[in-house]
């Protein structure tokens, strides 16, 4: 969910739904590009193209807004005619408030809630969607696709101050700092994201004309965008992506603090609040732009290693073992099957 690469996890999260109601899944992954064999590899990956292709397949498969992963289904439509509501309003918290009402219409819908305090606010998704979100992934979609969908509505992307969630850390939790552009805690009492409550008096900037323009690629389009650029880890992550375009030689720590008008080690304590650092950044950005090189196109592996920094093919692929726990060759011999 994101411009880099989508972990497996999220990959079996998404099918969970339609394997439940005995939709055989492998035909929408082989059009998708994603080898099913890839799903037994805990460190394996995909690009967003190929997981935006089995998403749509999965939502015209299961003909649910929740690909079957919710207590009832929501029809198609459910989703726009939310936002249809939530436009008339004044302000960010009115637009909020009819949405989540909109939504407690529905038996077996989410329940969302929206709290307030002097200084924050905090949208909440409460119980477990009936015990069927196995994996969450619902219920961090509805978190995800709820904060983009504000932003997009005032056209501001509003910070989230942290967000917590209602279940032990997964084992791709190093994913979430990225996903939600904000510190992070498991195990805490209720899944929630936490923003400024000064935000919910912020005007909606859209009309009808743009809600129409936006629903055509939703809901996956609020999953995949990057709507948390501010942060200095997708600051660093894009100008480290936008280098590797041009070079093999990935800038140092120096020289994109200074870039960021930064101090190194203020760009290093950023980071760490941030959940990342700046080497665990460079490795993300060669282990995305390998896989994507590898699943589209038919550049040699050892020219695909020297445009990526490798000295030599050996070392490239050590790193791409540890990256996926396979080899370059064999991952795109995998996408050919």
């Amino acid at each position: 969910m994101g411009k880099g690469t989508v972990t497996v996890h999220h990959v079996r999260a998404v099918l969970r739904g339609a394997e439940r109601r005995g939709i055989d899944t492998v035909p929408l992954l082989q059009a998708a590009g994603i080898p099913p064999l890839l799903l037994g590899d805990d460190r394996a990956r995909v690009t967003p193209d190929q997981f935006a292709l089995l998403f749509r397949a999965l939502y015209r498969a299961t003909e649910d807004e929740f690909l079957g992963l919710g207590t009832a289904p929501s029809r198609p439509g459910t989703f726009a005619m939310m936002c249809c509501a939530a436009l008339g309003c004044r302000d960010l918290g009115g637009a909020m408030r009819r949405g989540i009402t909109f939504y407690g219409l529905f038996p077996g819908g989410p329940r969302l809630a929206l709290t307030t305090d002097a200084e924050d606010a905090v949208l909440a998704v409460h119980g477990d969607l009936g015990g069927r979100d196995d994996d969450h992934f619902l219920t961090e979609c509805l978190l995800i696709i709820t904060h983009r969908l504000c932003s997009w509505l005032i056209g501001r992307r509003i910070p989230l101050l942290r967000a917590a969630f209602g279940y032990p850390p997964p084992p791709h939790r190093d994913e979430y700092p990225s996903l939600f552009g904000c510190p992070v805690r498991f195990g805490r009492a209720r899944t929630e994201a936490v923003f400024d409550a000064r935000w919910l008096t912020a005007p909606l900037v859209r009309d009808e004309a743009a809600l129409e323009r936006m629903l055509r690629r939703s809901p996956f389009e609020l999953l995949s965008r990057r709507a948390y650029g501010t942060t200095v880890a997708e600051q660093v992550h894009r100008d480290l992506a936008r280098a590797l375009h041009t070079s093999p030689r990935l800038p140092t720590l120096d020289e994109t603090a200074a870039r960021l008008a930064l101090s190194p080690a203020t760009l290093r304590r950023r980071l760490q609040r941030e959940g990342t650092s700046f080497r665990r950044l460079k490795d993300a950005v060669r282990r995305d732009a390998a896989i994507a090189g590898l699943a589209g196109g038919r550049e040699p592996i050892a020219e695909l290693a020297a445009r990526l920094g490798f000295s030599e093919d050996t070392a490239f692929h050590r790193a791409f073992r540890r990256w996926t726990g396979t080899t370059p060759g064999a991952y795109r011999l995998g996408q050919g099957s």
